[in-house]
């Protein structure tokens, strides 16, 4: 699963990569967890000949049908392998995907004494795209909210030691076939595969980036580069 990511890097950066022409000013995050605001990359609703936007939305998707809100914190990941298919993730595969810039994901590994927390991240720094899926929903007051998910698939030969899952990780090659609306089917699934691990690294993080209220930098310095 993908259940707790960093984004430091400033809007400049964000803009560069994805082409935007604005990013929110956002402060530096170092351990965002579900059910929080995540910033994500989009085709405009509607609007496929527009320019790439860069929003804030609730990270924990929320399908347009959904009864309460509350079932947006069950849904902060997809599977690759089922998001076709479930009722709560297919009409948003087909028509509301999403880039999420980070600079990086933790996972947990299960040891004698503990879970301990590994960042991983592109070789050498750098920003990422995790694949994801955006929604609107209507509010009892008749306000909408926005929400997101993260696509995850099976780990790579880097993350398996430590988790069976990891995010779908795209490269800016693939953002236009991800975002566009003429994509088709076979051809937006073939892109929700693993990362190449060479591409990547990792490093074990203190604990305390377990508890979601601990932030800053602390949370992704390195115990033990590998």
């Amino acid at each position: 699963m993908c259940g707790r990511f960093a984004l430091k890097a400033p809007p400049a950066e964000i803009m560069r990569q994805f082409d935007v022409d604005v990013v929110p000013e956002l402060a530096p995050r170092y351990n965002i967890a579900p059910t929080q605001q995540i910033l994500i990359v989009r085709q405009p609703w509607l609007q496929p000949e527009a320019r790439l936007e860069a929003v804030q939305v609730k990270w924990g998707l929320l399908p347009s049908w959904a009864k309460d809100a509350s079932m947006s914190e069950k849904l902060i990941n997809a599977r690759a392998e089922s998001v076709t298919e479930k009722p709560a993730f297919r009409s948003a595969f087909r028509r509301m995907r999403c880039l999420v810039p980070a600079d990086g994901f933790y996972e947990w590994e299960p040891t004698p004494s503990g879970k301990q927390p590994w960042f991983f991240r592109m070789k050498g720094g750098g920003l990422l795209a995790l694949a994801g899926l955006w929604e609107h929903w209507k509010q009892p007051d008749g306000t909408e909210l926005q929400t997101a998910t993260i696509i995850t698939t099976d780990a790579n030969d880097l993350t398996r030691p430590v988790h069976d899952r990891m995010p779908v990780i795209l490269q800016p090659a693939d953002y236009a076939a991800w975002l566009g609306a003429q994509t088709k089917a076979e051809d937006l699934k073939a892109l929700l595969k693993p990362l190449p691990e060479e591409l990547m690294e990792r490093y074990r993080v203190s604990r305390r980036m377990s508890n979601a209220r601990n932030e800053g930098e602390e949370c992704i310095r390195s115990m033990d580069i590998e």
